[in-house]
């Protein structure tokens, strides 16, 4: 348990504990008092909260907590599909897995490591995957709790196969908001978009923001390394940043699939948004040996600073 004493002498602080179903979750918390909980059911974080002890990600009050079937909130792995394409689970079959704390994560540098609180995790393709999807490959999660309460995780996919593959992914990204009609989110102004509620017509943002009236599933592709979701009546805004991630999905379900949708309250659409760092426009491929690496980065500051400060304030990106 090397990678433990490494972590305790960053004077992060991770404790491991089970759930109601007997499976292990992670907590991480950090000297200011911010938290992340990460389940390895699916290698989801279900919770991040900052210093003053406020839940920062949405999850439904109708959420079930059961294997297989992932929980509806939180930030879930979209792996190795992103979407219902038939073959596959919705969103792929990552974040329906029992995952496994990485013994041998990849090293650390210190920028990854200092004044952080950190887990390692890994997914191995079991025998059922490998019937639906026969390839072999690794993929590892790192989740991160800095000094300040910003949440990174960063996916490592590598091919231990003998033949290329290609994939998809997102990290999806249920964020906590006020009222939906208060949003708005910058940064994809005048970005193209595949409209998803319009069977992928591909269009272009008009708007200065984004503001929502309506149902939204629309992928902004080539999307900028940072955007801001701005939440007017809680005087707070998300700064979301990526690496290695070109798209930007930006998803509320609205009013009416909201009563379709299981393990979802018919006016939750009110309180959440999906805003994730994803590749799903184009697949990924590997050639055998190689690895994918992709990050996201949370930070949440109060709304006083405008979305350029922000995007010149961001840290690593």
């Amino acid at each position: 348990m090397g990678h433990y004493a490494a972590v305790w002498d960053h004077k992060a602080a991770i404790e491991i504990s089970k759930d109601w179903n007997g499976i292990d979750q992670v907590f991480l918390r950090n000297s200011r008092g911010a938290s992340a909980k990460i389940s390895l059911h699916g290698g989801q974080v279900v919770s991040w909260r900052n210093d003053q002890g406020e839940e920062l990600l949405f999850t439904s009050n109708k959420a079930i907590f059961k294997h297989p079937k992932a929980m509806r909130g939180g930030i879930q792995i979209c792996y190795p599909q992103f979407g219902d394409c038939g073959l596959l689970d919705q969103h792929g079959f990552a974040r329906n897995k029992i995952w496994v704390i990485d013994e041998n994560p990849p090293p650390l540098n210190s920028k990854e490591s200092l004044g952080k609180s950190f887990v390692d995790l890994l997914l191995k393709p079991s025998e059922e995957d490998s019937k639906q999807w026969p390839h072999s490959f690794e993929l590892r999660l790192r989740v991160s709790l800095a000094i300040d309460g910003d949440l990174t995780l960063t996916s490592r996919v590598r091919n231990i196969n003998s033949k290329p593959f290609s994939f998809l992914f997102a990290f999806h990204t249920y964020l906590s908001v006020s009222d939906i009609s208060e949003v708005r989110v910058e940064g994809l102004e005048t970005l193209d978009y595949l409209d998803n509620l319009r069977k992928r017509e591909l269009l272009t943002e008009q708007g200065d923001s984004i503001t929502f009236e309506s149902e939204m599933d629309r992928t902004y592709i080539r999307s900028p390394k940072v955007v801001a979701v701005l939440d007017h009546e809680r005087k707070r805004t998300y700064v979301i940043g990526k690496e290695g991630l070109p798209d930007t999905v930006v998803w509320n379900p609205w009013e009416k699939k909201s009563k379709t949708m299981a393990n979802f309250g018919d006016d939750e659409y009110k309180s959440m948004l999906c805003v994730d760092g994803a590749a799903v426009e184009r697949p990924i491929t590997l050639k055998p040996g190689e690895e994918w690496t992709g990050r996201l980065m949370l930070t949440a500051v109060k709304s006083s600073f405008c979305f350029d400060q922000l995007e010149l304030q961001s840290k690593g990106f």
